[in-house]
């Protein structure tokens, strides 16, 4: 068993830990104060193949593995939140479902166009009365030969400000059962009758821009449907798995951010005539917040390593993310308190680490949707 990365996965790692320091670290609390989207750090990425990390070679991506894109997001993240649920979004939630669930015409007219990064995509599951809930969505689409005519509104839509293409499921059918009778469409954004509306100002990944959807009419062709009518439910459980994945490498990113920032602070802030770093009160929270970070990394990768297998990741991706999301919530509220009253201004960073991680726990499932999860494979199992 071996626990180093392999040699190609430290240059991925390498690689993206130079273009996060260099493209993404710099200005990034102006743009989370600012609420600016970060599509000019978006298109950096496109150019070292961060769009379309998992996107096979012959379709225009970079072909590397559900590993290679963690370690990619760890990294992001620990410069900026905000550009990497961006780009975990449109990897795992977009791009990802695509190389699965899409036919042959559908992967051809859309992977090489969102895998190069001229365009962006985002992922619709979420709805007013749907949230942990995903199987009660009422969005519904109106079967008319070779369309769907969609109607009603969709929420917490990331990336919507900017993207091109739509992952969205919707209702073509009430069944007995409310999981079956959903589809999933691929929704252009120039699609008539469809249009981003209210723009949601956050707490924290501020830059991260979370919209409303609003389906009037809209005709979107059955060309556009992943996988099987009426059999949408299971893509977006199997997607949200993958994504998982992608949040619990953001928070493992925010987490090894906070860290990195109370060492430094502990080493320069002096009280009683020496560093507040020799002191047995600050070590002690250094050492639980790398014990936690150590151990949410490891669940990270092995989480990945089994998707990149194709084995059951389900339990897996919701133990990691249970697990990297309280981490980065803890590391960020340690950091905060080892600065102490500093911690609470905006001149330091580690304020916005704590307001960046505490989404977290709730979205692409909340800490009490993952240890449902996980209770239920550990009770089901023979």
């Amino acid at each position: 068993m071996d626990f180093d990365l392999s040699e190609d996965l430290v240059m991925v790692r390498d690689a993206a830990r130079e273009f996060a320091a260099k493209e993404v670290a710099p200005g990034a609390a102006a743009r989370d104060l600012s609420a600016e989207f970060p599509m000019a750090q978006f298109a950096a990425a496109a150019a070292l193949g961060f769009t379309g990390v998992v996107v096979p070679e012959s379709l225009g991506g970079a072909g590397l593995t559900n590993q290679a894109l963690a370690v990619i997001l760890i990294e992001i993240n620990r410069a900026c939140a905000s550009t990497g649920v961006t780009l975990s979004v449109h990897n795992s939630l977009v791009c990802a479902p695509i190389v699965k669930w899409g036919s042959e015409d559908l992967k051809r007219r859309c992977l090489p166009d969102l895998a190069a990064g001229r365009k962006l995509g985002a992922y619709s599951l979420s709805e007013a009365g749907c949230g942990s809930d995903a199987a009660a969505l009422q969005c519904a689409a109106r079967d008319e030969g070779d369309h769907f005519v969609v109607e009603g509104t969709k929420l917490w839509v990331t990336n919507a400000s900017h993207a091109d293409v739509f992952v969205v499921f919707v209702r073509t059918a009430k069944l007995e059962k409310k999981h079956q009778g959903i589809t999933a469409l691929l929704v252009d954004r120039d699609t008539p009758g469809f249009r981003v509306s209210r723009k949601e100002d956050k707490m924290g990944i501020r830059a991260s821009s979370t919209c409303e959807l609003v389906f009037d009419g809209a005709r979107v062709p059955k060309a556009n449907v992943l996988g099987e009518i009426g059999r949408g439910f299971p893509i977006a459980m199997d997607t949200l798995d993958g994504g998982r994945i992608g949040i619990a490498a953001q928070a493992v990113g925010i987490a090894q951010a906070s860290l990195d920032a109370a060492v430094r602070y502990a080493k320069e802030r002096r009280q009683f005539g020496r560093p507040i770093a020799d002191f047995q009160a600050i070590q002690f929270k250094i050492a639980d917040m790398k014990a936690r970070i150590e151990a949410a990394s490891l669940m990270v990768m092995r989480a990945a390593w089994l998707k990149d297998l194709g084995r059951p990741h389900a339990a897996e991706a919701a133990q990691a993310k249970l697990l990297a999301s309280r981490t980065g919530n803890f590391a960020a509220r340690e950091a905060v308190q080892i600065h102490g009253g500093a911690g609470y201004l905006e001149d330091f960073p580690v304020e916005r680490y704590m307001r960046d991680a505490r989404i977290t726990e709730i979205y692409e499932g909340t800490t009490e949707v993952q240890r449902l999860v996980i209770a239920r494979h550990v009770l089901d199992a023979k």
